[in-house]
């Protein structure tokens, strides 16, 4: 923390941020601290970082923030613009074709599709080498409420004044953290519960291919297209990138919500393989299960075994996919980003996008700390920072269950897409209306106008950092 000298002179250093966890929120957490001058480090449990993890779409949400970073042409140049997701059942016929172009007139900016792995390495180009650690596990966390100190399992020490953890939704962070507040009997009933999931999924992203092979590659929009099977529990997803690869998911729909304790695949329960994470021999057998199952594009020939043959093994992963808020995101020094405070189905397309968006409001509090920051102080930035994500996330939840039940089997999933389908244009406008309009921005870098006939969300984290910044005169 700052310190005070002998002759009394204060001085304004800036507290020193630990980020557990290089996925994208923290990655992204890290390239706006470098931007607005606040010390930190980024310590990561992997040693080697994998293209794990299929795509994700990108727009108005984000690119403006990209903008603001100067990093927008990096975006373009590995993503692909799409404006359609369509659903077939397995003998190819259309089921649902949801059209979210709409969003680009709401917005004035296109959407792309990129590959998580693409991504990944825009954002990691952020980051000084210097300021990155990998193949740092976390073995222990001590909050003396001055400092916090980050160890980990090589004997390495991370000491800072304020600790995030952005190490997803098994996280050790706040593992360690909600072991102590149920010790001392403040922590909720809620937040005690496993992760539930009710869907398993193996997930990767192909070499990139011949497209004359395959000619869905030679389409000028990323195609994104889902199959229902007829007779099992599985649905299935591809779509294709800027760069001749396609990404692909595979979801088996379980009858019932299970966690770590009640799925009964002993190859899969173990917390490295919950998340984005390669086991082999889970994987494997659910490859072989599934690589039958028809592609809908290509001469009819086309099935998941072509998607699996042309990844490479060890980038094949098998997953969870869990669902849940949790209610406490911080305590002391602590606080917590992304999945390891909130889990959002992947269908909906949003867990990145919250992640990082989790970031920008912690970034604009931090920027906007008085100099020399009490506990007191901290503890205020994260109540704010919860006050304004929370809600947001809450709604973002319920808008993935919600788009999760276009890939989902039973009478509900149905029922769903019966209404999805039949939706009046002017409902399913609202529907995109509300799904854009949180987009916010960093207050201490210069603002993008706004674009589109949509106006953005208010945040008060970036009002508060912009207020900062215009005194500071920068």
């Amino acid at each position: 923390m700052a310190s005070t000298s002998s002759t009394a002179t204060i001085t304004t250093e800036k507290p020193k941020v630990v980020i557990v966890g290089a996925g994208l929120g923290g990655l992204m957490l890290g390239a706006l601290l470098e931007r607005c001058n606040i010390p930190y480090v980024i310590v990561e449990k992997a040693a080697v970082v994998k293209p794990l993890g299929s795509a994700l779409t990108i727009g108005s949400t984000l690119i403006p923030l990209f903008e603001q970073l100067g990093i927008a042409e990096d975006l373009y140049r590995v993503g692909k613009p799409w404006t359609h997701y369509n659903t077939y059942s397995e003998n190819r016929e259309l089921i649902l074709a949801a059209d979210f172009s709409l969003a680009q007139g709401l917005t004035g900016y296109t959407q792309y599709a990129v590959g998580r792995s693409a991504l990944y390495d825009v954002l990691l180009n952020q980051i000084p080498s210097h300021k990155i650690h990998f193949g740092k596990r976390v073995t222990s966390i001590n909050d003396n409420g001055d400092n916090v100190e980050v160890r980990t399992r090589d004997g390495s020490n991370f000491e800072g004044d304020i600790l995030v953890g952005a190490d997803g939704a098994y996280s050790a962070v706040r593992q360690q953290l909600y072991r102590i507040l149920l010790k001392e009997g403040k922590l909720p009933a809620s937040d005690q519960e496993e992760l539930p999931f009710s869907c398993v999924c193996l997930v990767g992203q192909t070499r990139p291919l011949d497209p004359e092979e395959f000619p869905v590659l030679k389409e000028p929009l990323a195609q994104f297209k889902s199959t229902l099977g007829n007779n099992n529990a599985y649905s299935w997803i591809i779509n294709t990138t800027s760069y001749g690869s396609i990404c692909w998911m595979c979801m088996l729909h379980l009858e019932k919500v299970a966690n770590r304790s009640t799925y009964n695949d002993k190859k899969s329960r173990t917390s490295e393989n919950l998340e984005w994470d390669s086991h082999a021999a889970a994987a494997k057998a659910m490859c072989d299960e599934t690589r039958h199952f028809p592609l809908p594009f290509g001469d009819g020939t086309l099935t998941m075994g072509d998607m699996y043959d042309r990844t490479d093994q060890d980038l094949i992963s098998k997953v969870m996919l869990e669902e849940k808020v949790f209610e406490t995101w911080h305590s002391g020094r602590t606080v917590l980003l992304g999945d390891a405070c909130h889990k959002l189905h992947v269908s909906g397309g949003r867990g990145a996008i919250t992640s990082m968006h989790d970031a920008i409001a912690l970034a604009n509090l931090l920027y906007a700390l008085p100099p020399n920051p009490t506990s007191s102080d901290i503890h205020q930035l994260f109540s704010e920072y919860r006050s304004e994500r929370y809600p947001i996330v809450q709604a973002t939840f319920k808008n993935s269950q919600m788009m999760s039940k276009a890939t989902d089997k039973g009478i509900f999933a149905m029922f769903t897409r019966f209404l999805l389908k039949h939706m009046p244009t002017v409902l399913w406008k609202k529907f995109i209306e509300r799904t854009v309009v949180d987009r916010p921005q960093v207050g201490f870098l210069e603002q993008v106008p706004m674009k589109g006939t949509v106006i953005p969300s208010v945040s008060p984290s970036a009002l508060k950092a912009r207020a900062v910044y215009e005194q500071k005169g920068e």
